[in-house]
């Protein structure tokens, strides 16, 4: 007889009721108005898709988005996979006549709004008044063709790389490198050849954004020809900025009713005081289960011992010679930072104790002294004339692209002096701690709690919609939402989970910490392998796992074994939904943003719970608040988002039939396992594996029929 496990108290809540209610907004009346009108929109391009369907889901999510635009009410909707959830916000925005920034964590997700919904919607509703709409994205993306000309005369300068880069930035480039070595494209060989290559491509992109590029460039190469927001002196303080290519995509953003852009690049544009993007009415933030931790990032500071040497280096050259003492203090400074900060990589710093160590007193001192000779830096190249405007009425200075290198070089100190003062005058609500490794250490400065920054900057500003696959459990008390009009909403998927996908945990397996506990974790995911045909994501929680787990099973395996980091994640993901059969093991990149539909995934295992690790600073300093209820609001509700996460890689259209097996017996026994399940897909549970087999046997013949 098999083992059924269902417990009626874990299930996730029904459809909820949407009910708008009084706010500064437009009336009830005009809020229903514009419901029927964003459903018979959306009705409108439904029925010009191929196999357009209409799903109640998506228009509930519609009809709900349109309210709150209209009553600026935020709304939180959890909207599952299949939901069709940018087309539920992209019409009732493009209806509203408010003008709407469309915040995405992901660049395939932009590239679908951009490419794919907006012209669709552009061509399919029917406007009185074209749809307008832009992608804009930081500045440091965009081919600098002051940087370009300055190169081009021979000018090629040692640069400040990150001396100028912001952490939103920074993060965003990063993801751009990531896309690019997707697509394996390699750079010409040599660094002189590449910035050529990048000059040329210049002269003849009509974008000058890196992701256009069919390589990607190195670091190095793509310094000398861009610059950072903290460097950039702005379009008219620079000789080049009214052909600028950052500032042209500012101008169309500025044009456009929709702007596309990244959350951090969200970030970035709070944490300028509103700068950085055109005014708006309204904000999505799509994947808003990732807004916490990208605000984390974006309202803090990262300083390294990089930002000295680059500073100094570019300096020399622009500072008058009774200056060069104080350059050689400023670089000293910073390989002292280097060396302290060396041996406390994942640790935090600077917090306040009755007994602070030693060099926590020795890191704020070299803060402080750092602080005041970046000042003087400051005022030394202001002595140079770095502050001259370079387009006056007189044709300028007589060297423009000197003048701007300085221009450039001041902001950046003035940056780093001002991310100084503020790591040391740090207030009770941000911790310091230290990033990287110790080749590439970071000292980051973050605030504790999001909530209140974005209560004061963002939500009395402009109505908000919060959506994503998986909404964080109590996300509107996490990201300060509380105390705004705000409605929440989960609608569901249109998948038929219950009888489409099952999720089986490995109850009868042993406490990790026992002995023979990771031989029998291997044995069963051996066993799991083999009832699926391979056809296995295979998901863990860390790198040690995932490579222990595959030298244990590759020689046995009688299936192709692809492993994270063989090759790039993109390559990776063709050839596993190529080889039908092949298993794929991976740990936490690939627990989303994978979509692999069809028999090619029939089987997603999680090797453990993903519970944050106990010695992470950030998360450290969050419990040290939360107090005794720590594990509640903190490592439960991180581990419930990166669970639904990993369990969403299954199911990716209507058709698609499996298994979520979990190898971790605590989802089936631990008094918390009713919250991580609430987040999961209304799936049939077992403990039984014998149920596995069958289950995966019919979807296999069901597919193949």
């Amino acid at each position: 007889m098999e083992e059924s496990w269902d417990e009626s108290e874990s299930e996730p809540d029904s459809l909820a009721e949407f009910e708008v209610f009084g706010s500064p907004g437009g009336s009830a009346e005009d809020a229903r108005q514009a419901g029927d009108d964003a459903v018979a929109g959306l009705d409108k391009i439904t029925a010009q898709m191929p196999g357009g369907e209409h799903r109640p889901e998506q228009q509930e999510m519609c009809r709900a988005v349109a309210e709150a635009l209209i009553t600026r009410t935020h709304l939180v909707v959890q909207a599952g996979t299949g939901t069709g959830k940018s087309l539920a916000y992209l019409i009732p925005a493009a209806l509203s006549g408010k003008k709407v920034v469309v915040a995405t964590a992901t660049k395939a997700l932009q590239d679908q709004l951009a490419e794919k919904d907006l012209p669709l919607m552009e061509s399919g509703l029917g406007l009185p008044v074209p749809l307008e709409y832009a992608v804009l994205k930081g500045r440091s993306n965009y081919i600098c063709r002051q940087r370009v000309a300055e190169v081009g005369s021979g000018g090629i300068q040692p640069e400040l790389g990150d001396a100028g880069a912001s952490p939103a930035d920074e993060r965003e480039v990063e993801r751009t490198e990531a896309e690019a070595e997707e697509r394996g494209a390699a750079a010409p060989e040599g660094l002189v050849e590449e910035v050529r290559t990048l000059v040329a491509w210049s002269q003849t992109s009509a974008t000058g954004d890196r992701a256009d590029l069919s390589f990607e460039p190195s670091d190095r190469a793509w310094n000398m020809v861009s610059v950072s927001p903290r460097e950039c002196p702005g379009r008219f303080n620079c000789p080049s900025g009214e052909r600028c290519f950052a500032e042209a995509a500012r101008d169309r953003a500025a044009g456009a009713d929709v702007v596309v852009v990244n959350t951090h690049l969200y970030g970035a544009h709070l944490a300028s005081g509103g700068v950085v993007l055109p005014e708006h009415d309204a904000v999505v933030f799509d994947e808003a289960h990732e807004l916490e931790e990208v605000m984390t990032s974006s309202l803090g500071v990262e300083l390294t011992p990089g930002r000295f040497r680059a500073l100094v280096t570019v300096a020399r050259a622009l500072v008058e010679a009774r200056d060069a003492e104080l350059l050689d203090s400023l670089a000293s400074l910073g390989d002292q930072l280097g060396a302290l900060l060396a041996d406390r990589v994942g640790t935090r710093v600077l917090h306040d104790g009755a007994r602070p160590p030693v060099d926590d007193r020795e890191l704020a001192e070299l803060l402080a002294r750092a602080a005041e000779v970046g000042r003087r830096v400051t005022d030394a190249l202001r002595r140079g004339g770095a502050q001259r405007m370079l387009l006056s009425d007189g044709g300028g200075t007589a060297d423009p692209d000197r003048a701007s290198r300085k221009t450039r070089a001041l902001s950046a100190a003035a940056n780093l002096t001002e991310d100084l003062h503020r790591l040391v005058g740090r207030g009770d609500g941000e911790v310091a701690w230290v990033d990287g490794t110790r080749r590439n250490v970071r000292l980051r400065l973050s605030p504790i709690d999001v909530g209140p920054a974005l209560a004061g900057m963002l939500w009395g500003e402009v109505t908000a919609v919060l959506t994503s696959a998986t909404i964080p459990p109590r996300i509107v008390e996490r990201v300060g939402l509380e105390g705004f009009p705000t409605e929440e909403l989960n609608v569901g998927s249109p998948f038929d989970y219950r009888s489409h996908a099952l999720l089986y945990v490995a109850r009868h397996l042993p406490d990790r910490r026992a002995e023979g506990a990771e031989e029998a974790l291997h044995e069963e995911l051996a066993q799991l392998l083999e009832a699926a045909g391979g056809r296995t994501l295979a998901l863990f929680t860390s790198r040690r796992a995932t490579e222990a787990a595959a030298e244990a099973l590759a020689p046995e395996l009688p299936y192709t074994l692809l492993r994270q980091g063989d090759l790039p994640k993109g390559r990776l993901l063709e050839e596993f939904a190529r080889d039908e059969t092949s298993c794929l093991f991976a740990t936490l990149g690939f627990w989303q943003g994978v979509d692999i539909p069809g028999r090619a995934l029939s089987l997603v295992t999680i090797d453990r719970l993903p519970f944050p690790r106990p010695d992470d600073p950030l998360l450290q300093a969050r419990r040290d608040r939360a107090g005794g209820r720590a594990f509640q609001l903190v490592d439960l509700p991180r581990a419930a988002t990166l669970l639904a996460q990993g369990a969403g890689r299954l199911i990716r259209n209507a058709d698609d039939r499996g298994v979520v097996a979990v190898l971790d017996p605590r989802l089936a026994t631990a008094s918390y396992r009713g919250v991580l399940l609430s987040t999961l897909p209304p799936m049939r549970r077992s403990v039984d594996f014998s149920e596995v087999e069958s289950f995966l046997r019919r979807a296999l013949e069901d597919s193949a029929a």
